[in-house]
C-alpha cells in the first residue's frame, strides 16, 4: 500500500537531503531569492518535529478522536455550518417537482392564461377610481398650505391640528366612498385603496413631524433647549420641493432631508424593470394557472366538511407562498429600489432577512421596514411618551394596521366581515407564544418553524379562500 501523500512527500524530501547527486544546483537569483527569504523560512529543528508530527499522525497507534465535537446537522451547530450545497439540492428538487406540475396542469387544463387578467373592457368603466386617485395630489398640497399658515402664526395650533385631521380622514374615506358606490374590479379597487393608505401614512409623518419643528423650534427661541446635536437643517419649514419629493420618495416618514445618491444608474434601473415584468407575469401565470382552478372547485372553508377544507388550504399552500414571494421581491426590492434609484434616495433598507425570524416579532419588525418606521415613530413611542404601558403600545400597533389591512381588502371586496381584521390581531397571541418558545427552549428553529407553518400553510390560503367564496357569493346574489 502506498503511503499517504504527506509522508510519502516528508520521505522524497529526507531521502534528496541525504544524496547530494540528487540537489538541483540552483542560479544566483534563486540564491539570493533565498537568502532574502531566509529569516521567514521555518527554523530546521521546528521543521524536523513538523515531520515527525506528520508521521505519527499517519501511524496506526495515533488517535483518531482527539476532541469532542457535535454532528454537523446537530441543534447546536447546524447554524454554524455552510448549507451552500443543501440549497443548491433544494433548488434542483423545487425545479423538478414543479416541472412536473406545470406539465401536469397544462395537460389537465390547457393554457388558461387570458388578456383579461391584464386589461379588460370593464375596467374603462373604473374611471372613477382614476379620477379619484389623480385628485388626491389635492391633499398634501392643503397639508403644506396648513404647515405655511401655522409656521407664519397665521392660525393656532390647534387649528392647525383640526385642519390636518380633516385632511387626513378626508384622504382615506373619499376613496371608500368611490369604490363603494362604483361597481368596479376588486384590482382597481385595491390599487387605489393602497394608494389612499400610502398618501394617509404620509400625511400623518408630515404633520407629526412639523408639529414637533415647531414645538422645539420654539423652545430653542426661549432657550428652554440648548442641544448641540440638533441640526439646523432637520428644524426648518416645509417647501413645495420637499414635500413633492417626499410623497414620490419610497419612505413613510417625513423629514426635511434624506441621504441621496451621487447619480442615477440608467443601466441598473432598465434591468429591475425588466425583472418586475418578468416577475409580475409570472404571478400572473400562478394566480391563473393554479390558484384559480383550486378555488373555483373549493367550498366556503366554514360551511363545507373539515377534511376538504384542510385538501384545499394545503393545496393551495404552495402557490400563494410563490405568489407572496414574488410579490415581495417586485414592489419591496425592485419596484422600491427603482423609484429610490430614480430619486437618488440613500437609504434602501425597505426590508431585513425576516426569513430568519425567530418570533412573529421579528417578523413584523424585519419584513416590512417603511411601515415599522412610521409605526415606531408616529406610533409606538408617543404612547410610551404618554405613559402607556409597551404592551398597551404594541396592541394599539397591531390594531392601525388591522384596521388598514381590512379597508385595503374588504373596500375592494365590498364585504365587510373582518377577516383580514381577524388575521392581523391573531398574530398578537402568535407573538406570545413564538416568544414563549423561544424563551423556554432556546432554540432558533422552534419559533422559526411556527412562523412558516402560520405564514405559508394556514394564513394565506384561508384568507384567499374566505374572500373568493365571499366574493362569488356576493356577485350570485347581485346577479339574480
Amino acid at each position: 500500500m502506498a503511503p499517504p501523500p504527506s509522508v510519502a512527500a516528508a520521505h522524497d524530501r529526507a531521502g534528496d537531503a541525504a544524496d547530494p547527486a540528487l540537489r538541483l544546483r540552483r542560479g544566483p537569483a534563486a540564491e539570493a531569492d533565498a537568502g532574502g527569504r531566509r529569516e521567514d523560512a521555518v527554523p530546521p529543528p521546528q521543521a524536523q518535529q513538523q515531520k515527525q508530527h506528520e508521521m505519527f499522525c499517519y501511524r496506526a497507534s495515533a488517535p483518531a478522536h482527539r476532541r469532542v465535537k457535535e454532528s454537523p446537522l446537530s441543534s447546536d451547530a447546524i447554524f454554524q455550518q455552510s448549507h451552500a450545497g443543501l440549497l443548491n439540492l433544494c433548488i434542483v428538487v423545487l425545479i423538478a417537482v414543479n416541472s412536473g406540475l406545470i406539465i401536469e396542469n397544462l395537460m389537465k387544463y390547457g393554457l388558461l392564461i387570458r388578456a383579461g387578467f391584464w386589461f379588460s373592457a370593464r375596467s374603462l368603466r373604473d374611471w372613477p377610481l382614476l379620477m379619484c386617485c389623480l385628485t388626491l395630489p389635492i391633499f398634501p398640497l392643503a397639508a403644506l398650505m396648513t404647515e405655511k399658515m401655522a409656521q407664519r402664526n397665521l392660525i393656532r395650533e390647534h387649528v392647525a391640528i383640526l385642519l390636518h385631521i380633516i385632511i387626513t380622514t378626508t384622504v382615506l374615506f373619499y376613496p371608500v366612498v368611490v369604490i363603494l358606490k362604483c361597481e368596479s374590479a376588486v384590482l382597481s379597487g385595491f390599487v387605489l385603496m393602497f394608494i389612499a393608505s400610502i398618501t394617509w401614512l404620509k400625511l400623518v409623518s408630515f404633520a407629526h413631524t412639523n408639529y414637533d419643528i415647531r414645538a422645539l423650534s420654539k423652545s430653542i427661541e426661549k432657550g428652554a433647549t440648548h442641544d448641540s446635536s440638533i441640526d439646523e437643517e432637520s428644524i426648518k419649514g416645509p417647501t413645495i420641493n420637499r414635500i413633492v419629493y417626499f410623497m414620490l420618495a419610497p419612505t413613510l416618514c417625513y423629514q426635511t432631508s434624506y441621504p441621496r445618491t451621487a447619480f442615477i444608474r440608467k443601466g441598473w434601473v432598465t434591468r429591475q424593470l425588466i425583472k418586475c415584468l418578468v416577475f409580475t407575469g409570472l404571478m400572473g401565470f400562478i394566480i391563473e394557472q393554479y390558484i384559480n382552478p383550486i378555488v373555483q372547485n373549493s367550498k366556503h372553508p366554514l360551511k363545507g366538511n373539515f377534511l376538504d377544507a384542510i385538501e384545499r388550504v394545503l393545496k393551495l399552500s404552495v402557490p400563494t407562498l410563490y405568489v407572496w414571494l414574488c410579490m415581495f421581491y417586485c414592489f419591496f426590492h425592485l419596484w422600491l429600489n427603482i423609484l429610490a434609484e430614480l430619486l437618488r434616495f440613500g437609504d434602501r433598507e425597505f426590508y431585513k432577512d425576516w426569513w430568519n425570524a425567530k418570533t412573529f416579532e421579528e417578523y413584523w419588525r424585519m419584513w416590512n421596514m417603511p411601515v415599522h418606521k412610521w409605526i415606531v415613530r408616529h406610533i409606538y413611542f408617543p404612547c410610551i411618551r404618554n405613559g402607556l404601558s409597551k404592551g398597551f403600545a404594541i396592541l394599539i400597533s397591531f390594531l392601525v394596521s388591522a384596521v388598514f389591512h381590512e379597508l385595503c381588502i374588504a373596500v375592494p371586496c365590498h364585504i365587510f366581515k373582518l377577516w383580514a381584521f381577524s388575521g392581523i390581531m391573531f398574530q398578537i397571541p402568535l407573538l406570545l407564544l413564538t416568544k414563549y418558545l423561544q424563551d423556554k427552549f432556546r432554540n432558533t428553529m422552534v419559533g422559526n418553524m411556527i412562523f412558516w407553518f402560520f405564514f405559508s400553510i394556514v394564513g394565506q390560503p384561508m384568507c384567499v379562500l374566505l374572500y373568493y367564496h365571499d366574493v362569488m357569493n356576493r356577485q350570485a346574489l347581485s346577479n339574480t
